[in-house]
């Protein structure tokens, strides 16, 4: 038998399923992302607010993302005084514990900007994880639509401030009265129905995806797709359909002028010009048609005259509208959509979201459209609930990772370069060599220019340019004895030496050639340095407008062609 002791084995690295590592180019893309987003949410007045990552689980109340998993589709434990806290699964419940605890010290209306990571307990496939940022905004306190008005000018602001050009977003507007009151009209109303209304806001919110014939399907009995799975459907019959079609198909094509038309003097240079039909085509040019026209809510309206539900929200909707295009925001920006299905829980009022219009490639190959990036609306029984009394409130949020996807898809994103460290070599061990590379490391950095001194074995001298080479340092600073008793420094071009060493053939050309690499006294060293990091940003900057011209330090800051 053998006596030997197993030997024990190793912990298994491993990240949990649903979350992911962040680098370094990642948390600069976010950095950048959101301090752009930072600075239009000041513009508007909007002030900072940060809520910790864990809350009472009563706090987040019964408005939760997934009752189907565990816990309630949140992240729990119990502390030691036997109360249950969960990690935040959004940012506006946690505003609105903040906002009851602290309603006499807040001046209303309270209009507050928080970023930060929430946390779901859901399954966790392709592009869903279980941690994520947000970037919210939220203005509690003010009753009028005028505040919702305001989110949608905001939100299109920022989507611009991101580079995101006009015509490639919308932020569609629409109205959960509206949507309550359609279904009251066709027979959902009260609380027996609740499931079946989910259902069916379920089914209207696959219309982009599945189309008219599709969205019809899963109202009513199901929908088998290609792979032979069935969906249950919403159960409704062929009258409730009829009915219901009418919500989110107002504005098919072959009935677009009657939808449509607005006189000239209402059109705005930013709404979105539909081509007219040969009707409107030989009529005199007294109107354009016009995509997104408000005009639709009236013609909406009068569709089911039996709801007070729905005629309110339709009057907050036209308030929106009038609003933003006061202000000069037409249906290119803003857009109301009846068709629109948000917030399933909490939502009182007012619903809008901002979508993303340009193509992307899919995991299949497929050309698809990007889709929404964020959204939100009115949410006045959120605060009430720890009050006893009504407050107002209305915000939308953002989903930053889905967002930098497509900022990143655009070439908006990560285009400011972040140069890497110059490296500081070490030649020599001893306490009085090391303190001459370390004060010369202070001084590059005291200079403004991002450099570290060598840290690991320094008595592999190749290591430290084969570390130098990968991190992708631009220079590198050498001294050893025989400069140190002369008081100069070798200062090699990394940049310029990669390029060159593919240019020259044999060692002894290498050698006799010390391209790249001059020696400087250690006065001059930041100078030296800088000298090298300007050719090398020239020579970047060349090289990204297709110039093949080496660099001349003589014609910094003049690149134009002389005769």
């Amino acid at each position: 038998m053998n006596d030997k002791q197993k030997k024990p084995q190793k912990l298994k690295a491993r990240l949990p399923r649903g979350f992911v590592d962040r680098t370094a180019g990642d948390i600069r893309a976010v950095n950048e992302m959101t301090a752009k987003i930072r600075e239009v949410y000041e513009h508007y007045g909007f002030d900072p607010l940060e809520t910790p990552l864990f809350e009472y689980t009563d706090a987040l109340g019964k408005f939760l993302p997934d009752s189907d998993r565990p816990n309630e589709g949140v992240f729990s434990l119990q502390d030691d005084d036997e109360q249950w806290m969960s990690l935040r699964y959004d940012l506006t419940a946690p505003l609105a514990r903040h906002v009851a605890e602290n309603f006499n010290e807040i001046q209303l209306p309270y209009r507050t900007y928080r970023a930060g990571y929430v946390f779901r307990n859901e399954k966790p496939g392709p592009g869903r994880f279980r941690q994520f940022m947000q970037f919210d905004a939220d203005t509690v306190g003010a009753p009028g639509v005028q505040a919702d008005a305001e989110m949608c000018m905001m939100m299109a602001d920022t989507l611009e401030a991101l580079g995101i050009k006009r015509g490639d977003y919308v932020i569609r507007v629409n109205n959960r009265k509206v949507l309550d009151g359609v279904l009251e009209a066709i027979g959902l109303g009260g609380d027996d129905k609740a499931g079946q209304r989910l259902n069916v806001l379920r089914a209207i919110d696959k219309l982009d995806k599945f189309g008219l014939d599709g969205v019809r399907l899963l109202l009513g009995e199901g929908r088998k797709d290609e792979s032979g799975d069935f969906t249950k459907g919403a159960g409704l019959n062929k009258e409730q359909i009829d009915r219901l079609e009418k919500l989110y198909a107002i504005q098919i094509e072959d009935r677009k002028d009657y939808f449509m038309f607005m006189p000239i003097s209402e059109v705005l240079s930013d709404d979105v010009i539909v081509s007219p039909s040969e009707t409107m085509a030989n009529s005199p040019h007294v109107g354009d048609l016009v995509l997104g026209n408000p005009r639709v809510l009236d013609i909406f309206a009068g569709l089911f005259p039996e709801s007070d539900k729905l005629k309110e929200g339709i009057e907050e909707l036209k308030i929106i509208s009038g609003l933003a295009r006061s202000a000069g925001y037409g249906t290119k920006r803003i857009r109301i959509d009846v068709s629109v299905v948000r917030g399933l829980e909490y939502y009182t009022g007012p619903v809008y979201e901002a979508e993303l219009l340009f193509d992307v490639t899919n995991e299949k190959g497929e050309k698809v459209v990007f889709g929404s990036v964020g959204g939100g609306g009115r949410y006045d029984g959120l605060v009430s609930r720890f009050m006893g009394q009504p407050v107002p409130a209305t915000g939308f949020s953002i989903g930053v990772s889905r967002l930098m996807t497509a900022l990143k898809n655009l070439g908006k994103l990560g285009a400011s370069e972040v140069i890497e460290p110059v490296l500081v070599t070490v030649m020599d061990g001893d306490v009085e060599a090391m303190g001459r590379y370390q004060r010369m490391t202070q001084e590059l950095r005291a200079a403004g220019i991002r450099a570290e001194m060598y840290q690991g074995n320094w008595k592999k001298f190749g290591n430290q340019l084969k570390y130098a080479d990968r991190r992708g340092c631009p220079v590198a600073i050498i001294q050893g004895g025989d400069e140190r008793a002369t008081s100069v420094v070798q200062i090699k071009d990394l940049i310029e030496g990669k390029r060159l060493s593919g240019e020259i053939e044999d060692n002894a050309s290498w050698r006799e050639a010390r391209v790249a690499q001059e020696t400087a006294p250690e006065a001059d060293l930041v100078a030296k340095v800088r000298e090298i990091l300007a050719a090398q940003a020239e020579d970047r900057k060349r090289a990204a407008i297709g110039f093949a011209i080496p660099y001349d330090p003589a014609q910094v800051g003049d690149t134009d062609d002389k005769d």
